[in-house]
């Protein structure tokens, strides 16, 4: 339990400096600020998730097809994350794939509800990240988007890029 509270407090930190460092010496924030913003969570993100995507992938056989890559990301990876499975896992059998967690951990000290709605994407950057990096590190690449439309609830949409 205690390691879940110390993961969540240092994402939100790193968040929080991410941001700080972004905005000194400049009065607002402008979109092409918020951009870097995102762009440095999720690259961070990106080589989290490749580092734990070797070491979770070390004794497993190989993996059949895509989607037996994504249920181990569904599964194992997020469990290894974030004490937790995806709740629903979607395709459309053409390289889409929709993970939706009902309640996100990243998300739920923020807010119950829409009160924090507009501040929710810069929480998601990094784990965008990790899932893109941990794909990247089993061989596929794709692109990560996160969508909130009610607090603590997300979905990731992954798309494959096909070579």
């Amino acid at each position: 339990m205690a390691d879940e509270a110390l993961f969540e407090f240092l994402h939100m930190e790193i968040v929080s400096h991410v941001y700080k460092e972004q905005q000194s010496g400049k009065g607002e924030m402008d979109n092409k600020d918020r951009a870097v913003c995102v762009s440095v969570l999720e690259g961070m993100g990106f080589r989290v998730g490749q580092g734990l995507i070797e070491r979770l992938t070390r004794d497993s056989p190989s993996f059949k097809d895509e989607l037996d890559i994504m249920k181990f990301i569904c599964k194992d990876f997020w469990t290894k994350v974030f004490r937790r499975q995806i709740d629903n896992l979607r395709t459309n059998h053409q390289g889409t794939y929709v993970l939706q967690d009902n309640k996100f951990a990243l998300l739920t000290q923020l807010s119950s509800g829409k009160q924090y709605l507009e501040q929710a994407p810069k929480y998601l950057a990094f784990s965008c990240g990790m899932v893109r990096g941990a794909l990247s590190n089993i061989g596929l690449d794709s692109v990560v988007t996160a969508e909130v439309s009610v607090m603590p609830s997300c979905k990731f949409q992954v798309v494959v890029q096909k070579l």
